[in-house]
């Protein structure tokens, strides 16, 4: 899973008894050599149905936005300003080294975005994040994406099928979130990273009480599985208003 440019497993270890800010503060330098980076497949079929199904948008605003994988999508998706937000300095230098030219970079909370941020986005999108938020904070983290699009902005994330618990995959990612479990009932401070608790139903449930119209599209590029549901979807949450 990772290459010899990776972390070590030692850096791993220290990484995983860090808070999230200061674990990732530690794994910056080498997160776009560990298996966590989002796949540019990914992005590239974001960036392609977004493109077709909305066009181009004004501002966009990468949510958690790490190294900054998505910023050049989002630069050639936006006409105008692209902000990318992320807790972990360490990340946000990254991104910066990556992308000096043509992107805002903000330190920021995404369960208490800056209100100088309100109104201001057409588009957002996160990547590779939700595990990080406990499904409590939900609420908070959608009521926050809603303040800052516009009237007809749309927030836009990939949301994979579920895992069938009797998969090799699916005892992997359960036997994952057992041990963080585990690791955050006797170990401070938390780091809160699992893989089973962003639900789509729950999670649709929950954007529609912060405001949004909520459709899913399939991603063509990852095909279906056997019962004729995607692999992938878009979710698509749109803030009501007409587009501005």
């Amino acid at each position: 899973m990772f290459t010899s440019q990776g972390p070590s497993l030692r850096e791993l270890a220290v990484q995983a008894l860090s808070s999230v800010e200061h674990g990732y503060d530690l794994l910056a330098p080498k997160f776009d050599r560990t298996p966590f980076r989002t796949p540019d497949r990914m992005l590239d079929a974001v960036e392609e149905t977004l493109a077709q199904r909305e066009g181009s948008f004004s501002d966009g605003l990468d949510l958690c936005c790490g190294t900054g994988a998505g910023l050049p999508m989002l630069r050639r998706l936006c006409r105008e300003r692209v902000t990318g937000v992320d807790l972990s300095t360490g990340m946000l230098a990254e991104a910066a080294r990556q992308h000096p030219e043509g992107v805002d970079l903000l330190r920021g909370d995404a369960l208490a975005l800056p209100e100088a941020l309100t109104d201001s986005y057409d588009l957002a999108v996160s990547f590779g994040a939700f595990g990080h938020f406990l499904p409590a904070e939900r609420p908070a983290l959608f009521a926050n994406v809603h303040r800052a699009l516009r009237p007809g902005g749309v927030f836009a994330f990939p949301v994979g099928a579920p895992i069938p618990l009797s998969s090799p995959l699916g005892w992997a990612v359960a036997g994952f979130d057992a041990a963080m479990r585990v690791r955050n009932a006797v170990w401070r401070p938390p780091f809160v990273m699992y893989y089973r608790t962003f639900p789509l139903g729950p999670v649709r449930a929950d954007l529609a009480a912060a405001g949004f119209g909520v459709e899913t599209v399939p991603l063509e590029h990852f095909g279906y599985r056997e019962d004729g549901s995607p692999r992938w979807r878009l979710l698509l949450a749109r803030k009501s208003g007409p587009a501005g």
